[in-house]
C-alpha cells in the first residue's frame, strides 16, 4: 500500500457517550485515541467497540493539558464533541432557556479545551436549537478569533443516510485551510427507510424478547395501549381510534393538534428521531409499522445506525436505551470523518 503523503490524523472525542461519533470517525479512516464523558456507565461500550481509551471526567473541571500528552508529536490534531443537547432541544427551548442548567455552558468548556489543545480541526454536532443561543454564537466567534476557518449548517439526517426525521447542527473548523460541511449523500427518493433497516428482524410481541437476540425485546403494553395501537395505521394519529380510547387531554380543544405521540411508523419512510424513550409507545411515534408494540431496543439501535454487533454491555434496558438515544448516529460520524479526511488530504501535507 502506498504511504500517505500527509500527517497522521488523531482524534479525541469530548462528550463521547458510548461512542457513536467515535465509531463513525473510525470507520471513515480516522484514528480516535480517547473519549471523555462524565457517565462512567458508557465506558464498557466505548472501549469494547472502539479500541480507544475512555476517560471518565466532568468536562467542566477537566485539565485539558492532559490531552496534549495523548496526541502523537507531529500529528494532525482533531477535537470533536457533542455536548449534551437537552438544554437546547426544541421542547426545552420553548419552555424556558434554563441557563442555570449545568449543561448550558459546556460549549464554553469546549472552547477552553480548544484554547489549550490547539487542535488543527474542530468538529461539533448538536441539536438545531443550540444555534439560537448566545453560547453558540460565542463558540463560533471564539473559533474565528483563534484563526479557524469555520462552516456550520443545520442538516437533515436522511440526506446523509440516517433513517430518522432528525435535523442536527454540524460545525467544522480548521486551521489548515477552508473547510466545508459535507455534501448530501442521499437524495429524497433514495433515503434509507424503516423497512430497509428493521423489516427482516424476527417478529416479537409486546413484552417479548427474541431468543436469538436479547436486545430485540419490546416493552409490554397496558391493555388500553394495546387497543390503541391495534387501531393505529402506519403514519396515522390518535384520530384513527375509537372515541373511547382517547386520553382526556385529546378530548380538549387544546390537545387537538398534538399528534406526535401514539403513532405507527411507516415501512417506506424514515423513523421519528430516536430519543432515550424510543421503546415507549406513548413517548413518540414509536409504534412498529405492523406489529402491535413499540420499537425494540435492537430496532432503535439499528435506526440510530449502530451495527448489529455493537456491544452495549450487560446493563438494564432503560440504561441501554439512554445510551442509544443520547448517541450521535455513527453514520453521521462516517460522513463527518470522510470530510475531515478529504480536507487533510488537501491541506495536511
Amino acid at each position: 500500500m502506498k504511504t500517505k503523503d500527509f500527517k497522521k490524523i488523531e482524534v479525541i472525542d469530548l462528550f463521547s457517550g458510548v461512542g457513536g461519533l467515535t465509531y463513525g470517525l473510525r470507520k471513515s479512516g480516522l484514528s480516535v485515541l480517547a473519549g471523555l464523558d462524565n457517565d462512567v456507565s458508557c465506558a464498557y461500550a466505548y472501549e469494547k467497540n472502539n479500541k480507544a481509551k475512555f476517560i471518565s471526567t466532568d468536562i467542566s473541571k477537566f485539565n485539558f493539558r492532559e490531552l496534549n500528552r495523548i496526541y502523537s508529536k507531529g500529528s494532525i490534531r482533531v477535537l470533536v464533541g457533542c455536548a449534551p443537547c437537552q438544554p437546547f432541544s426544541s421542547h426545552a427551548f420553548k419552555l424556558h432557556k434554563n441557563e442555570k442548567d449545568k449543561r448550558w455552558n459546556l460549549l464554553d468548556h469546549f472552547v477552553r479545551g480548544i484554547k489549550i489543545v490547539k487542535p488543527d480541526i474542530v468538529s461539533m454536532e448538536n441539536v438545531r436549537g443550540v444555534t439560537k443561543t448566545d453560547i453558540f454564537k460565542n463558540f463560533v466567534s471564539e473559533l474565528i478569533k483563534l484563526d479557524y476557518s469555520v462552516d456550520w449548517k443545520v442538516v437533515y439526517a436522511p440526506d446523509y443516510g440516517v433513517p430518522q426525521n432528525r435535523s442536527r447542527l454540524i460545525l467544522l473548523a480548521s486551521k489548515l485551510g477552508n473547510i466545508t460541511i459535507p455534501q448530501k449523500t442521499h437524495e429524497r427518493n433514495k433515503y434509507v427507510t424503516v423497512g430497509d433497516v428493521i423489516s427482516e428482524l424476527p417478529k416479537i410481541n409486546a413484552g417479548e424478547t427474541s431468543k436469538q437476540d436479547y436486545l430485540h425485546q419490546a416493552k409490554r403494553l397496558e391493555p388500553i395501549n394495546h387497543k390503541r395501537i391495534s387501531q393505529s395505521r402506519p403514519g396515522g394519529t390518535w384520530r384513527d381510534w375509537d372515541q373511547s380510547l382517547l386520553p382526556n387531554c385529546y378530548k380538549k380543544n387544546s390537545g387537538q393538534t398534538y399528534t406526535s405521540v401514539y403513532g405507527r411508523m411507516k415501512w417506506d419512510d424514515v423513523s421519528p428521531t430516536i430519543t432515550t424513550q424510543f421503546t415507549s409507545y406513548g413517548s413518540g411515534r414509536f409504534g412498529h409499522p405492523e406489529q402491535n408494540r413499540a420499537l425494540s431496543i435492537r430496532e432503535g439501535a439499528l435506526l440510530q445506525t449502530f451495527p448489529v454487533n455493537y456491544d452495549f454491555g450487560n446493563f438494564s434496558a432503560s440504561k441501554i436505551c439512554r445510551h442509544i438515544g443520547n448517541a450521535v448516529p455513527p453514520q453521521l460520524g462516517i460522513v463527518i470523518g470522510k470530510e475531515i479526511y478529504a480536507h487533510v488530504k488537501i491541506y495536511g501535507k
